[in-house]
């Protein structure tokens, strides 16, 4: 559950921006939408290999 505490006199549109983050933050859509479709191992694993190349090339390239 997600509590986000709000204080006096806070306009209701903050509330919502604090409470967007906090639950962007938890990863429950990321999961959910993960979720929607079996995805074997060794794909999952693949992608997170492409991924970590990719950002080891990024930072090759900003460190040079």
């Amino acid at each position: 559950m997600i509590i986000i505490p709000v204080k006096e006199n806070e306009p209701i549109d903050k509330a919502l921006k604090k409470f967007k983050k906090k639950f962007e933050r938890t990863g429950t859509i990321r999961e959910l939408r993960a979720r929607q479709a079996f995805e074997k191992k060794s794909v999952t694993r693949r992608f997170e290999i492409i991924h970590a190349v990719y950002i080891g090339k990024l930072q090759r390239e900003l460190t040079q």
